[in-house]
């Protein structure tokens, strides 16, 4: 039994989530037919542009504010030995995030894209999933309110991702709990993780599922007791983007997991979101396809940080600009088609 108020607000607005902006839909599709190009040469891009324009609101589809921003948590579930590295990495890496040294710093440079790093309580590891839920209701869900903040400067593409030693298992155990299989159908390397140390995350996914199997029907309760802060904190993220038509760009295979959550909530809230990549991770591809979603590249990515979504981030600015910048037929003094 869920014990209702905590997450009552957040079943509100997943149960009266807002639709895409067909006019502005109509507008794209009727600039991209007099533009100087084969209709649909650009493929995919086209698609975009339509996507844009249906959750901005804007006939014009453009990207002005772009943001990426990044949660980080830490997990009990690390004292299985489910990763190779200690848990005080994930504090020595987002103090490399403000440095300006990791991965994920290079490419904001490179696409022009802001940047926000969230540590969601570093010192306080949530609970051991294997022996107890990650988190209180109370607790979950001021973090999913947190989580929500991530928009409060203001941006028009928001690009969601993660850092957290052991959140591959975490994300693994969510994705078991929602589609079932094997606990070995959702594990991978994470941050390369040998034959024995997946056989050790398998086993806490697992063991988890098992011990919290009559309480997950509800997908917020499986969230706040599978899950961990970073995942309830872009799982809000996601929302509030929604609610405020804002376009959502979700990376890799923990990301994913977040958006999950929302969708076994209500099977259109990912409607807004663009999925980056296919992560090397194992069980990524088996969790997209479950959302219906195709993702934009497969790379054989697996660093988590939003590099995945960043990336993406640069073919949505082209999209946008391949639409709003190209000339028509007429403006470029081009013969169109008979």
């Amino acid at each position: 039994m869920t014990t209702g108020l905590p997450f009552d607000d957040f079943r509100a607005l997943i149960e009266a989530l807002p639709g895409p902006d067909l006019d502005a839909v109509e507008a794209v599709r009727k600039r991209d037919g007099s533009l100087t190009k084969p209709p649909g040469a650009l493929g995919r891009l086209e698609e975009i542009a339509e996507w844009l324009a249906a959750w901005t609101g804007r006939p014009v589809p453009a990207v002005t504010r772009p943001l990426v921003a990044v949660f980080a948590g830490n997990h009990g579930v690390t004292a299985n030995g489910v990763s190779p590295y200690p848990p005080e990495v994930t504090a020595q890496m987002v103090a490399n995030f403000a440095a300006g040294g990791a991965a994920i710093n290079q490419i904001c440079i490179a696409y022009d894209l802001g940047l926000k790093v969230f540590d969601l309580a570093l010192e306080q590891p949530t609970g051991d999933i294997t022996v107890e839920a990650a988190l209180d209701e109370k607790s979950c869900a001021a973090t999913m309110a947190f989580g929500m903040e991530a928009i409060a400067g203001g941006t028009d593409l928001l690009c969601i991702g993660e850092m957290g030693i052991g959140n591959t298992t975490i994300a693994a155990a969510i994705f078991h709990g929602l589609y079932g299989g094997n606990a070995d159908d959702w594990v991978g390397p994470g941050t390369g993780s040998d034959e024995k140390g997946i056989r050790r995350k398998a086993e806490a996914v697992e063991k988890a599922v098992a011990l919290h199997k009559n309480h997950l029907k509800d997908p917020l309760e499986l969230l706040r007791r599978l899950g961990g802060r970073e995942i309830a904190a872009m799982a809000g993220a996601i929302l509030a983007a929604r609610m405020q038509k804002i376009p959502v760009i979700v990376d890799g295979f923990v990301a994913t997991a977040a958006a999950a959550v929302l969708h076994a909530a209500n099977d259109t809230a990912l409607d807004h979101c663009l999925f980056a990549h296919i992560s090397a991770e194992p069980g990524h591809r088996a969790a997209v396809e479950k959302l219906g979603k195709t993702p934009l590249f497969d790379l054989g990515m697996r660093l988590g940080e939003g590099t995945g979504a960043a990336l993406a981030a640069g073919i949505v600015k082209s999209a946008a600009l391949c639409h709003s910048g190209m000339a028509t037929f007429d403006q470029a003094g081009v013969t169109d088609r008979d």
